[in-house]
């Protein structure tokens, strides 16, 4: 037995004794023969960031084995309103290791993700999915380094305001049950998320807890281990999927709206990364952060106010970005400073490696690796974030801060120490957009950044621009609530929806 997969939730790894990295088209073949299942959906993701579906069901193992061999046509111009519908057939290929056993369907079947390509046969230049490889492929390239992603999912619940235990006004962190409505919930989407292939770090419940009449609304945070970045994209995917099909079972409301009412905790999409090098964590030198961190925290900030571009893309987004609400409003960085855009979180260094000792008193322990888990996190993204393209532009702007010349300068210039919204550094500090409207003027600024090296295509930041350009009232809250009903029902319908 392979004892690296004996834990492993995910039922394929389990059978096939082989982590997910290993699948190959026999295995899934293998797979479906010795379970007897015949459906297999393809899933891809679309211009609005949900999961799509194609369903098959296999005649013979001849079928199968070319529907995983050659994948299917889909319209293009269906799915990215960037596409004309007079040119707009695509390919969706499937990859393999990203097969999961599907924990909804009452009909046994197989899940695989799919990547698009054109008629040439070429991975399609403006897929999110595809600019995010060649974003990371670019970058472990041109500097032999390669990058780890993770993300902080938050969202909340809504129901019918009946428990016996009500929880307190935004004091929810780490609460639990009977106060936290909806820990059972969560834990079930921990154990599902890992079934089909997440790699989770831990779930808990969040500080946004408040009753609206009767109804009760509670936040949570599903948080994932470090992976390379494709991954790290389709893992935060396939959980909002999980979440919404049990809410759907549960009949409940979920979002991931960046803000449901001002005054109340915003729900964020976090985004963690560190820098390896043959394998091993780079981010920690012998006195703290090394030059690498640094700079690539210089060259993040810099991009900042154009990869909100991205990361914030609804009128909502601005409202949670607010003062003393734990969510950035300035350009800067600090360490453990929840203030900070980039937070430079705890890393297990300095010596508290003994703490398991001091917890342990009289027990044989072998002391724990902490060298890998160093990490900074950028702190703008909401649950509207254009998940892809986002760590796409982070890793295009950590290469470049790293050739930056005077990255370490700047990074030094914009760390901050303590609470800015308590006392702001002397000379200032850069600020976020406030509006879409301006953050799309900013990626106009700054577009050859992100066009540069042919990662980025014009026509998607172009695109980008134009559809954050359509809010274009910067009075926020006249967009929200005023007379521009077609922009008002776009925002609720995402907060509904998403």
């Amino acid at each position: 037995m392979n004892r690296s997969v004996t834990l492993n939730p995910n039922p394929l790894a389990r059978y096939l004794q082989k982590s997910a990295s290993e699948f190959t088209k026999e295995d899934i073949i293998q797979y479906m023969e010795a379970n007897e299942i015949r459906m297999l959906n393809f899933r891809y993701v679309a211009e609005d960031g949900r999961l799509k579906s194609l369903n098959f069901v296999a005649s013979s193992r001849e079928h199968l084995d070319a529907i995983l061999s050659a994948g299917e046509r889909v319209d293009g111009s269906s799915l990215f309103s960037f596409m004309e519908a007079g040119s707009s057939d695509l390919y969706v290929v499937p990859r393999y290791r990203t097969a999961f056993l599907n924990p909804f369907s009452e009909i046994p079947s197989i899940e695989i993700l799919c990547s698009f390509y054109d008629h040439k046969g070429q991975a399609l230049e403006s897929a999110p999915e595809n600019i995010l490889r060649k974003a990371h492929k670019h970058f472990m390239t041109s500097t032999g380094m390669s990058m780890k992603f993770l993300g902080e999912l938050e969202y909340y619940v809504n129901s019918e305001r009946t428990s016996n235990f009500p929880a307190s006004d935004q004091k929810g962190y780490h609460e639990s049950e009977p106060f936290a409505k909806f820990e059972s919930m969560r834990k079930e989407a921990l154990k599902l998320i890992a079934q089909c292939g997440g790699q989770i770090k831990y779930g808990h419940a969040e500080v946004g807890t408040f009753t609206a009449g009767n109804e009760a609304y509670e936040q949570h945070e599903i948080e994932f281990l470090p992976t390379e970045p494709e991954f790290a994209a389709d893992q935060m995917l396939i959980a909002k999927w999980v979440l919404r099909m049990l809410a759907e079972k549960l009949n409940v409301e979920i979002s991931f709206a960046p803000k449901i009412t001002v005054g109340k905790a915003g729900s964020g999409l976090h985004f963690h990364m560190l820098v390896e090098k043959d394998g091993k964590n780079i981010m920690l030198a012998e006195t703290g952060l090394s030059d690498v961190a640094q700079k690539v925290i210089a060259g993040i900030l810099d991009m900042a106010d154009a990869l909100t571009a991205f990361g914030n893309t609804i009128p909502t987004s601005y409202l949670r970005l607010v003062p003393h609400q734990e969510a950035p409003t300035n350009i800067c960085w600090g360490d453990r400073n929840r203030s900070a855009l980039v937070r430079v979180p705890l890393g297990w260094t300095g010596g508290v490696e003994k703490m398991i000792f001091d917890a342990n008193p009289n027990i044989d322990l072998k002391p724990a690796d902490t060298d890998s888990k160093q990490t900074v996190e950028f702190r703008a993204p909401d649950g509207s974030a254009n998940i892809h393209l986002t760590i796409a532009g982070l890793i295009t702007a950590a290469e470049h801060g790293l050739n930056l010349p005077d990255g370490l300068e700047r990074a030094e210039k914009l760390y901050v120490n303590g609470n800015i919204f308590n006392q702001m550094p002397e000379g200032g500090l850069e600020q976020l957009p406030t509006s879409c409207f301006e953050s799309a003027e900013r990626l106009e600024a700054k577009r050859q950044l992100f066009e540069a090296n042919n990662v980025f295509p014009e026509r998607v930041i172009s695109h980008t621009i134009e559809k954050l350009k359509q809010f274009d009232d910067k009075d926020l809250s006249e967009r929200l609530y005023g007379k521009n009903d077609a922009i008002k029902e776009l925002v609720l319908e995402y907060i509904h929806c998403q």
